[in-house]
């Protein structure tokens, strides 16, 4: 609760005054007996017990009185973002080359998609007003999250991408086209795609450059983004009884086409060798692709004077009637 006009409030300061005098003229007309003796051996009657219940209720009513007149609110305020929004797919590889083992996250070896879906969990959560989506691809794409404000659910589906939950194959323009059937009909200011993949397209049906060509039709920017160390890397497999071993293999990434389908559309292309580079991306691509929002503030006051002006209109008829009753004076 607050008060619209608090200044008012130092009014109180009369309600000792009002005391004071009250008790300071309290006997000033008083009855001459030879002895008093006798008056002492007298029970005091309930009206002498609660005489003083006047004054009680008069400095309650012009407290709760002065109270009212300091006009006591209850506020909201409600904050509206008024934006014209980014809408944002991840596009993510979950082909079996993700399994290569050349990332560190916290001081031990992980697979590529393991570190990738820790990093872009961080990208989602400096996000706040931009709905986003999730495409995931290997033969083919598939859209495992469409366009969302609930990145709860997004962080979900996020978590359960796996390898192996598509044919294997690396199919770029498929990804491509999957995430700008997702953002073709929306009506956001900026439309971004960010693709990650470590490898070469080798499946489906679009040609990777033909998508860039539509998502830059529909003024979709794509940005890419190569991971995996260069050279020789540590990749899981199974010796003749079955135990996991790690052998060297070279996985090679399309540098040169993944650096054209950005160029196409007017996005760029970022190569991540190691954890803290691929961090680094992300951290990049989320400052230039923020929301310009316009934060506008409401505040709404409920008046609560009325609380406090009835009892004291109360406060003072009891009074008045216990004077022209029960405390009734005979000059």
């Amino acid at each position: 609760m607050i008060f619209r006009d608090p200044l008012l409030l130092s009014l109180l300061i009369i309600i000792p005054f009002l005391i004071y005098v009250y008790f300071r003229r309290k006997g000033t007309h008083p009855l001459l007996f030879s002895s008093i003796e006798n008056l002492k051996k007298l029970k005091p009657s309930l009206a002498q017990r609660y005489r003083h219940i006047s004054i009680v209720l008069r400095t309650v009513a012009i407290a709760l009185c002065i109270i009212a007149l300091a006009r006591p609110q209850h506020g909201n305020e409600q904050t509206r973002v008024t934006t014209e929004g980014i809408d944002i797919v991840l596009a993510v590889d979950v082909s079996g080359s993700m399994l290569a083992e050349d990332f560190e996250m916290d001081g031990k070896r992980q697979n590529r998609l393991y570190v990738v879906k820790q990093v872009v969990k961080d990208f989602i959560n400096k996000r706040t007003t931009d709905p986003i989506g999730l495409v995931v691809f290997a033969a083919q794409g598939y859209t495992q999250c469409p366009l969302t404000l609930d990145y709860g659910i997004l962080m979900q589906l996020l978590e359960k991408t796996e390898i192996g939950m598509l044919q294997d194959g690396t199919a770029i323009g498929s990804a491509i086209a999957s995430s700008v059937d997702r953002l073709r009909n929306t009506k956001a200011k900026s439309k971004v795609i960010v693709l990650l993949t470590d490898g070469r397209n080798n499946s489906g049906e679009i040609d990777p450059y033909t998508a860039a060509e539509i998502a830059k039709a529909f003024g979709i920017k794509i940005y890419t983004i190569g991971a995996g160390s260069k050279g020789l890397v540590p990749y899981p497999a199974r010796d003749l009884f079955g135990n996991k071993v790690m052998r060297q293999v070279k996985i090679e990434i399309d540098d040169e086409s993944l650096m054209e389908i950005a160029k196409i559309t007017g996005g760029r292309y970022y190569r991540a060798t190691d954890t803290e580079s691929l961090k680094e991306i992300y951290e990049q691509i989320d400052k230039l692709e923020k929301t310009e929002t316009e934060i506008t503030h409401y505040k709404e006051y409920k008046e609560l004077f009325h609380y406090f002006l009835l009892p004291a209109f109360g406060c003072l008829l009891i009074e008045l009637c216990l004077k022209k009753t029960k405390f009734r004076k005979i000059p």
